[in-house]
């Protein structure tokens, strides 16, 4: 298998992925869309390259100026020794002071992103979010958790924590293309399939907020005419649910 085949796994799997969960996905999106018309606040977070969909997601052309990511240095793609991250992601305890000190509280919604869905700081940060009264979304990948065993104390992983649980329907382990000679797959597609349908639900979640007679809080480009201002008007009228100016 080649590069083209790669490129055939991945669209196959984002419109399964899709198509197969239009229920989640709109239980998702309407999630974001009645936290936004709340005022609450919404929040993401991954671990390391799970991470790459917070990143994905915020200050971005096209999306929700509300949407705000949780980003702790140790576990950014930025850390030296990047083995680290791993170390940390399966701490407990972690998780919890990582919600603690990000301003999530009552009312509001937490997306995680966990491929695995086995280490321990996103299924703490779940658990920890549901006692205070946030709910939470995550995307991960249901075949790969259940080959795995958990690594929290609570001895469950994300899928069996969260609210609203959606199935990036990827392979076990991620990597999904096999190449005649070498034993381990190649070609990971969380970050193609996640980011494809975290946009899907950004996407569903303005044209709910419409349907509400709400007008969405959604980004321009600044390098177009007329985006610094019409970003600076978002950032005044959501300032009290931005949290990464």
């Amino acid at each position: 298998m080649r590069g083209e085949d790669y490129i055939s796994i991945v669209t196959e799997m984002t419109a399964r992925a899709y198509s197969g969960q239009r229920d989640v996905l709109r239980q998702a999106s309407d999630a974001i869309a009645r936290t936004v018309e709340r005022k609450n606040n919404v929040f993401v977070f991954g671990c390391s390259h799970a991470g790459i969909i917070a990143e994905e997601v915020f200050y971005r052309t096209g999306g929700l100026a509300v949407i705000n990511p949780i980003f702790f240095p140790a576990m950014m793609l930025n850390t030296r020794p990047i083995t680290m991250t791993s170390s940390l992601e399966r701490l407990p305890g972690l998780g919890k002071i990582i919600l603690e000190k990000n301003s999530v509280g009552e009312g509001d919604l937490l997306i995680l992103h966990s491929v695995s869905g086995r280490n321990a700081v996103p299924v703490e940060m779940a658990i920890e979010a549901k006692k205070r009264g946030v709910g939470t979304v995550c995307i991960t990948n249901i075949a790969y958790s259940r080959s795995v065993t958990p690594r929290h104390p609570c001895g469950k992983r994300l899928f069996e924590v969260c609210d609203t649980v959606i199935d990036n329907m990827g392979d076990p382990g991620d990597a999904a293309v096999t190449v005649d000679g070498l034993p381990e797959k190649i070609g990971p597609t969380s970050t193609v399939v996640g980011a494809a349908l975290i946009n899907a639900i950004v996407i569903d979640a303005v044209n709910r907020m419409i349907e509400d007679g709400i007008v969405p809080p959604v980004l321009m480009s600044a390098n177009l005419d007329g985006g610094d201002e019409h970003n600076a008007r978002i950032f005044e009228e959501y300032k009290d649910n931005i949290f990464y100016m």
